[in-house]
């Protein structure tokens, strides 16, 4: 948290957008994401689970560790829905913090490494191809939640994050943050394909 506090830039630019071209945003990423995971079905459970170098991870191992993610998210989101009483607004406006997350999980040109929380890394993991129809299942609710999530506020309804209890993150950053996530390690499977 310390270089939150020293970082000069930090939350000057978020992001305000229309509630509903943020939604179909989300959503045309996620089916991208169906897409591609239907594509991965194809291959042979040899290349699902080749491992380019010894720290590196295979296509299935990227697909589990969203697998995970989704595990905790996916029902945290759906509870937050659930229980919420606001109204839809037109706008989105991105929390400080929110928009950070979600900006530092889009794919780039050149993946910056990340550290992975040792709950939520599964290399070395036996993986077969029911690691991808369960992250397909959980597109699919994530999906039917992008479509839920039209009629309440995305600023006001809060969800808890994965790495800390004490985090609250606004609805619409928090899909951000999973679905660009989830990109940005679809990304990573396809280079292990090349």
């Amino acid at each position: 948290m310390f270089w939150l506090e020293i970082n000069p830039n930090f939350g000057k630019k978020t992001m305000e957008i229309a509630t509903e071209k943020l939604i179909q945003d989300l959503v045309e990423r996620t089916r991208i994401n169906i897409n591609q995971a239907e594509k991965f079905s194809s291959l042979s459970d040899e290349k699902l689970n080749h491992r380019p170098g010894p720290e590196s991870w295979s296509i299935l191992e990227c697909i589990e560790h969203l697998n995970l993610y989704g595990d905790f998210y996916i029902p945290e989101i759906n509870n937050c829905i659930t229980k919420s009483k606001t109204s839809s607004k037109e706008t989105f406006k991105a929390g400080i913090l929110g928009n950070y997350f979600a900006k530092t999980m889009l794919p780039k040109d050149k993946l910056n490494k990340m550290k992975t929380f040792s709950d939520k890394n599964p290399i070395g993991s036996t993986l077969d191809k029911t690691t991808l129809q369960r992250f397909l299942t959980q597109q699919e609710q994530l999906l039917d939640l992008l479509n839920k999530s039209g009629e309440i506020d995305l600023n006001k309804t809060k969800t808890a994050i994965s790495i800390s209890r004490w985090i609250r993150l606004k609805l619409g950053d928090t899909f951000r943050v999973v679905i660009y996530h989830n990109d940005r390690h679809m990304v990573q499977a396809n280079k292990i394909l090349e």
